[in-house]
């Protein structure tokens, strides 16, 4: 699927340049294109086409220093401040971790890569971009603009592939998967649920069960779930902010889960939109998009892992917040505190009677 017609890469670049303050995954909404059609639109005139490959390059990405990281998905972004070090690859999935970058990548996503210069009031913004192939963006990685770019250049030289044209070929775009429930299993799913040692056995379980994640929170009921009023996300990001309650941040998209651990020092709401607002970890979250918010725990070696998840109204994953684990547990009572005074969702009975 190219670009649509009536948006060649000329009438494109014409749009960019006529709203260079526009957000590129809006302006591309309005065009009815992707994000990675604008960008490929630039190439050869601030683009250059790039090996997206993780193991190519995430391993050089240490050399550029401190940058911004930055994952999406439709309702919430992630930017996080560090340097790319410990590099761990993976043939279905790979990592970055260390004290500030912490990814979960998952490499068949990572299709069409870009380095990017933009010229903006303040000088060069300079960025590698990754996009999946449906043109969604996967993961970002930003320099400083005071930043000296030598290191920068040398990746974009290294990783070139040479291809010069401005269009892509691109596949549709997979929908969510709608929520899965087996009612007649739920007694077998809340055994083995109580049998977990570790939060990575709860997609096995789902899946051997022909059930996802969303559709066995919908069956399974305390003690392990409680759904509560999807506004509760609001107030749980502000109530840890307000009792310095250290949190992790999980969001992701189908290429890359980024994650912050720590505190959510500086909130501030602007309309729709909650917003950490921290030197090394920013949040924008579209909290008007949460449609059903659940508090789950699952059993682990460590100790129990609690954590609160959001979904949109088609049952995507927008983010997950669990309390900030230790070396040794899972396991937070602070944030179980702010869990447990979260209100939950009442019964229809009960909002017809105060109605």
């Amino acid at each position: 699927m190219d670009a649509k017609a009536g948006s060649s890469p000329q009438a494109l670049l014409r749009a960019m340049n006529d709203n260079p303050k526009a957000r590129p995954r809006d302006l591309a909404a309005q065009l009815g294109v992707t994000e990675a059609d604008l960008v490929a639109a630039r190439v050869g005139q601030g683009a250059t086409r790039i090996d997206a490959t993780p193991d190519a390059l995430v391993p050089r990405l240490g050399a550029l220093g401190p940058v911004m990281a930055l994952t999406r998905n439709e309702s919430a972004v992630s930017e996080k401040t560090g340097v790319y070090d410990n590099y761990k690859s993976g043939a279905h999935a790979s990592m970055v971790l260390n004290g500030a970058i912490d990814l979960r990548i998952f490499p068949n996503a990572w299709v069409h890569g870009f380095a990017v210069e933009v010229e903006t009031d303040n000088g060069v913004r300079r960025s590698f971009q990754v996009f999946d192939a449906a043109g969604d963006a996967v993961h970002k990685v930003i320099l400083p603009l005071d930043a000296d770019p030598t290191e920068w250049l040398a990746i974009r030289d290294a990783l070139a592939t040479g291809d010069a044209s401005q269009s892509l070929t691109l596949q549709p775009r997979e929908p969510v998967e709608a929520p899965k429930s087996e009612p007649e299993k739920r007694d077998i799913l809340l055994k083995e649920w109580e049998r977990m040692t570790d939060t990575h056995q709860f997609l096995r379980l789902t899946a051997k069960l022909r059930m996802n994640r969303l559709g066995a929170y919908r069956i399974a009921g305390a003690p392990w779930v409680r759904q509560l009023d999807p506004a509760a996300l609001d107030t749980a990001l502000e109530t840890c902010s307000a009792q310095g309650v250290e949190v992790m941040v999980f969001v992701g998209n189908r290429g890359c889960i980024q994650i912050h651990t720590g505190p959510l020092n500086t909130m501030k709401k602007m309309g729709p939109w909650q917003n950490v607002l921290d030197p090394d970890f920013n949040l924008h979250l579209r909290s008007d998009h949460v449609a059903e918010l659940w508090a789950v725990e699952k059993p682990t070696r460590r100790g129990p892992a609690l954590s609160i998840e959001g979904f949109d109204k088609d049952g995507m994953l927008i983010l997950q917040v669990f309390g900030s684990r230790s070396g040794e547990t899972d396991h937070r009572p602070a944030f179980a505190e702010v869990v447990a005074t979260l209100e939950s969702v009442r019964a229809e009975a009960e909002k017809e009677a105060v109605a």
